[in-house]
């Protein structure tokens, strides 16, 4: 089974939940008024993938992480949300807790 790249499902997904059209979404970081709507039209449809700058532009305007684009699946992408809006310090509790529960499922595995 060939890999699928996530960008695109992401992007148009976190466009969507804005309620922003495909032109007010790349107009707003910065594309010309002319070419936002297609070139945001190829990103979605994944016929070109934004380079990293450009994503990281989109994934600040939508209010996302920009590792947001990057995860496989939707747990690790809801994921990926939910930390970005942590603290610090509360990312380092959830590190932690994740670090024991890796812990935990060894342990439980060797025995």
């Amino acid at each position: 089974m060939p890999f699928e790249n996530p960008i695109p499902v992401r992007l148009k997904e976190a466009r969507k939940k804005t309620k922003l059209s495909q032109k007010s979404l790349g107009v707003r970081i910065g594309m010309d008024e002319s070419s936002a709507s297609p070139r945001m039209n190829q990103y979605e449809k994944g016929k070109h993938t934004p380079d990293v700058q450009t994503l990281k532009l989109l994934a600040d305007e939508l209010g996302l992480p920009l590792s947001y684009f990057f995860c496989e699946d939707e747990i690790s992408a809801e994921l990926a949300v939910n930390l970005n809006r942590l603290s610090e310090k509360d990312k380092q509790k959830v590190l932690d807790m994740t670090a024991r529960l890796i812990d935990e499922s060894w342990e439980g595995s060797s025995s």
